[in-house]
């Protein structure tokens, strides 16, 4: 996989989970700008789910195929699914799901690259 788009994705979702994290504790509910924030986190992790794609097709997959695209997909749907809970719940606590989304983000990559790196 590309190290540059690793860390860009997980510096992002770290950054959109600190963000997160600053309204949990002023006991904020989500608002619009976090809906802005989990875009980009989803559209760097989109452009991440491609490259990978591009590189299984190209270069091979890893030995654990199944369990590459499985985390590779659940990447691309966690963000999407914490926002859309965050929204509904209009408390502290839909913010709060908004934080663990985007520390999930961070775990799939290494994972993702653990996987990658064993193939290797």
């Amino acid at each position: 996989m590309v190290a540059v788009v690793d860390w860009a994705v997980i510096v992002a979702a770290l950054a959109y989970a600190a963000w997160a994290l600053v309204a949990v504790v002023r006991n904020r509910p989500p608002r619009e700008p976090y809906v802005v924030g989990a875009g980009v986190v989803e559209l760097l992790v989109l452009i991440q789910a491609v490259v990978a794609v591009v590189l299984m097709i190209a270069d091979g997959a890893p030995e654990e195929t199944a369990t590459f695209v499985g985390y590779l997909l659940m990447n691309l749907i966690i963000i999407p699914l914490g926002l859309f809970w965050a929204l509904a719940e209009k408390s502290r606590w839909g913010t709060s799901v908004l934080v663990v989304a985007a520390l999930v983000v961070p775990l799939l990559v290494v994972r993702m690259q653990q996987l990658w790196d064993a193939g290797a």
